[in-house]
């Protein structure tokens, strides 16, 4: 399993993180040491011959819970460096925060390989993607492909429902209608020359209404485009054979994914390569206990927190 100690060595290696200049981006309020114990990296980068991954769970859940026993070993048989970052409190917080720790995360990976560096994002940790691009313009030319999987881009009515009485400052951020996404996709929704590549289902259970994933200026995919009728839920994004092979075409070529070049035969697969069906039945029951738990027990507000003022029109 990869370690937050992994993430020492490298800051060891490649020294103290250097805070966004006024010019550049916010200054980050989260003390650096713990940014810094938030990131998950392999000890060394042994892989120069492709870009280094960062891969950004979502609400409720963790890195381990979301990517380590499905993505992460898949992408590294494939012979990639993958890292990961566990976003605060389960990601319930403000999502601003929360951004920080990816804007940390790509600069440490970017310094220690110098390498661009691919981004993969699934449900909330889009989010916290999309935000570091938009308000930290040197996240824009450390990043070559951002990848979003379950897209909750323009917000779903699953938050409105959770926040009719109050609720974590993230479902408010992410419902229909917050100042939150008004300011995120207001102007460019795909800014710089990242290769934006969104791979969504129709019947995701957690995304209401699909619409919200596909993104101006991304490369914009729905699995049953790819394969008539695949049922693939919310969760199901980070196990589904044919997102995977989505994924690995979108880091493996120019620009965003294109179906045309999966394989004959791309729909007959079920989970990702090395995913048995036990793991998925164990880690969706893991996913379910926490999101319930999560939703009942976390920090709860009236209201979306205030915009940051970098962010105020």
């Amino acid at each position: 399993m990869a370690s937050s100690l992994a993430a020492v060595v490298m800051v060891a290696l490649i020294g103290p993180a250097q805070t966004a200049s006024a010019a550049d981006g916010p200054a980050l309020s989260t003390p650096v040491a713990v940014l810094d114990a938030a990131l998950h990296c392999p000890a060394t980068f042994a892989h120069p011959e492709r870009e280094p991954v960062l891969l950004v769970h979502g609400t409720t859940t963790t890195y381990d819970e979301t990517w380590e026993w499905g993505y992460t070993p898949a992408l590294r048989a494939d012979g990639y460096d993958v890292c990961g970052v566990d976003l605060p409190n389960r990601s319930m917080g403000d999502i601003q925060v929360a951004t920080e720790y990816v804007v940390n995360a790509v600069d440490r990976i970017h310094a220690a390989t110098g390498r661009k560096v691919d981004v993969i994002g699934h449900s909330q940790g889009n989010m916290e993607l999309r935000w570091a691009a938009k308000w930290w313009p040197h996240t824009r030319a450390a990043i070559d492909d951002m990848i979003l999987l379950a897209n909750p881009g323009r917000g779903v009515t699953g938050g409105n429902l959770f926040c009719v009485l109050p609720c974590a400052p993230a479902l408010h951020q992410f419902s229909m209608g917050p100042n939150f996404l008004a300011a995120l996709n207001r102007d460019d929704e795909t800014p710089g020359s990242i290769s934006y590549t969104s791979v969504y289902s129709r019947t995701d259970e957690a995304i209401i209404p699909f619409t919200s994933s596909p993104l101006t200026g991304a490369k914009n995919i729905a699995l049953q485009d790819v394969c008539l009728g695949r049922l693939v839920t919310h969760f199901g994004l980070v196990y589904d054979s044919v997102t995977y092979r989505l994924v690995k075409d979108a880091l493996s070529h120019s620009g965003g994914a294109d179906p045309g070049r999966l394989p004959f035969g791309k729909c007959l697969d079920v989970n990702l390569p090395g995913v048995s069906p036990a793991e998925v039945v164990t880690y969706s029951a893991v996913l379910a206990s926490n999101f319930t738990a999560e939703v009942l027990n976390a920090t709860k507000v009236g209201s979306e927190p205030p915009l940051k003022p970098y962010a105020l029109p």
